[in-house]
Parts: C-alpha cells; structure tokens; sequence
C-alpha cells in the first residue's frame, strides 16, 4: 500500500511540475507534509537542502530521499520511477509524433519556429550569467577583470580551437582560484 502511494504522489508531483525544481517544491510539500504526513516541516526542508546539493533535478532528488526514508530502497525505487515516469511517457509519445509527422510541411514550420526562440532563450540565460559573474550584484560600476578576462579567453579557446569543454573549466577554475586568492592576500583589495 505504501509503495503505491509513494508511485502515486511522485507521479503526480513528475505529471504537473512545470517550470523546474523550485515550481515543484510547493507540489512536493503538498503531498509528503500535508496530504501525507511523512516528513515534517522541518525534514522537508532539509530534504529540499540535501536535494539541492546533490547532482540531478530536485524533485527526482526528493523522490529519492522520501521514498528511502519511508520504505527504504524499494521505496526510492518506486518514488524515484512514479517521478520520471510522466516525462518518459510525454517524451516517448512527442518522439512518436515526430517520426510520424516530420515531413508534414506543418511540423517542419513549427520546427523551424522553434529554433530562434531555443537559442534565444540560451543566450538569454547565458548573458544572465555573464552579468552576474562580471558585474559583482551590490556593487554599481564595478567589474570582475578576472571574471572578464576568464570569459573571454574561455569563449574564444572553445570558439576556435575547440578543446574539451570540462578541461576549459578545470582551467578556468584554477587561473580564477590563483588570481582570487593573489587579489585577497593584496591588503586593501576587495573583489
């Protein structure tokens, strides 16, 4: 009986959680300290915390902690697959809908619609990122040269030599790591 609350609740946080893990926390709330009283308010939160240090999305994360808390492994099992299964259905069914329709000159319209609207929605995010890390937030008029200088190098090493992305970020993270702390040690300096 547990196990199949468990499918249900999570099924229903992976069916109508738009918008990422932070839209679907009320969701989550709703169904372990609420409806079904098997967290409290204080271990919610610290579900929530732990999910969010961990690698992977917050809601699959909190599936998986609830379900061991309360059943165990089979009871992560089961939380964990009630949450994704929504997404591989929709997914599974969406691919269908493409194999079927692809040549349809409707499909390759909304196809080709689409793509403007992708990139412009990733260059939104990363020119968001940009200016966080390059204009310090609390500090009008001020810019991160390191952060700049990191950047630019970064954007032009992966533009036209293209290397492996994860050693540009290795690379990155330590020049940033030696310049931060050479500029920390430099009394009076602050970032």
């Amino acid at each position: 009986m547990i196990y199949w609350q468990l499918f249900v609740s999570f099924f229903q946080i992976g069916l109508f959680s738009f918008g990422g893990g932070y839209a679907a926390m009320p969701l989550i709330r709703h169904q372990v300290v609420e409806l079904h009283p098997w967290l409290t308010a204080t271990q919610f939160t610290d579900i929530v915390t732990i999910s969010q240090m961990t690698p992977g999305p917050i809601a699959v994360n909190s599936a998986t902690f609830v379900g061991m808390k309360i059943a165990g492994l089979p009871g992560a099992v089961v939380a964990t697959l009630g949450c994704v299964a929504p997404a591989c259905v929709i997914v599974t069914l969406l691919a269908w809908l493409y194999y079927r329709y692809r040549s349809l000159k409707l499909m390759q319209g909304a196809l080709a619609g689409l793509r403007p609207a992708v990139v412009a929605m990733i260059a939104s995010a990363g020119m968001s990122l940009l200016v966080q890390a390059v204009l310090p937030q609390g500090m009008p008029g001020r810019v991160d040269w390191v952060a700049a200088v990191l950047f630019a190098a970064a954007f032009a090493a992966m533009r036209w030599k293209k290397p492996n992305p994860i050693g540009v970020m290795v690379c990155c993270g330590a020049v940033g790591l030696v310049c931060y702390s050479l500029m920390r040690g430099i009394a009076g300096w602050s970032i």
